[in-house]
């Protein structure tokens, strides 16, 4: 059983650059050679869930019509996600500005262009209510992530990763069955700092079940039932953060899609796996492993 996902959100076309430090403002350096690959934090997510959580994905997004989109569905379409959700609108292809210095860290500046127009129309409506997973993040209008919500059939879950970091509507609130953020984002949601602890605690108070990701350290589980859980990430040399979070995020959902909400701590444990082999590649959905690379890691993390 692979379960059904379907991924609504942003794609964009990363334009990469190594740096030996981030720039401060005003600074101009030098860099390396410019690479253009695929990205975007949905289509990113739709690959991992595709390619490294086996799972029967589809993409609701939104693309212009040149080079870049093309590049985009080839990406997609080649890790095995359904794309013909994807709207060809009369917008730039989204584009992200990224550098990457020597220890893998990114900094990124994003462009949304097509997907400030993505849209649940009745073709993805009907995609989303065949769905057992919805998955979600913020680059793309709010008002289309919780339409997608809404869309979801009874026992269906909605995972929303609350990245890039902004205010949530009460309405959007109600709807989420697993909220995944990092500390930062976590602790904005929450209105307070703490723990890792601290904070999941206090957004369960909005939504039923809890994931913190801690990057190098792993990341935390929790839900409304259970004592929260510890999840520990592999050991690894980082060459690139760049899409590790989304691959994260996607095979967490294909996790779900299998095994629903009382499998969310193992689900996790695959997804921390897929996201530490991410980051010894250069990329985003170039750097995302397949399901055998993921099952190897995790089961020898566990033996």
């Amino acid at each position: 059983m692979t379960g059904t996902v379907v991924v609504v959100g942003s794609a964009n076309v990363d334009l990469v650059v190594d740096v030996p430090r981030h720039p401060a403002g005003g600074e101009t350096i030098l860099g390396g050679d410019l690479r253009r690959t695929p990205g975007g934090k949905g289509a990113n997510q739709a690959v991992a869930a595709a390619r490294a959580g086996g799972a029967d994905t589809s993409f609701v997004g939104a693309l212009g019509r040149g080079e870049s989109a093309e590049l985009l569905l080839a990406s997609l379409g080649g890790a095995g996600v359904r794309t013909e959700t994807v709207d060809r609108v009369d917008a730039p292809t989204g584009t992200a500005l990224i550098t990457v210095s020597p220890d893998g860290e990114n900094a990124i500046v994003v462009a949304p262009g097509a997907n400030s127009r993505v849209r649940v129309g009745a073709a993805q409506a009907r995609r989303i209510a065949a769905a057992d997973v919805v998955l979600a993040q913020l680059e793309i209008p709010l008002g289309t992530v919780t339409a997608a919500a809404l869309e979801r059939r009874q026992g269906a879950l909605f995972v929303l990763n609350a990245a890039p970091s902004r205010e949530l509507p009460d309405t959007l609130w109600r709807e989420v069955d697993v909220l995944v953020v990092n500390e930062h984002e976590a602790a904005d949601l929450a209105g307070a700092a703490g723990t890792p602890e601290d904070l999941a605690s206090a957004l369960l108070d909005r939504v039923p079940a809890v994931v913190v990701t801690l990057g190098a350290e792993g990341s935390l589980v929790a839900r409304r039932d259970t004592d929260p859980v510890r999840v520990p990430a592999a050991r690894v040399d980082a060459v690139d953060t760049t899409g590790a979070g989304d691959t994260y995020c996607g095979v967490l959902a294909a996790g779900l899609a299998r095994v629903g909400l009382a499998g969310l701590a193992d689900a996790a444990r695959l997804a921390g796996a897929a996201a530490a082999l991410a980051v010894t590649r250069p990329g985003a959905q170039d750097a995302v492993p397949d399901a055998a690379e993921v099952a190897a890691l995790a089961e020898g993390d566990q033996s």
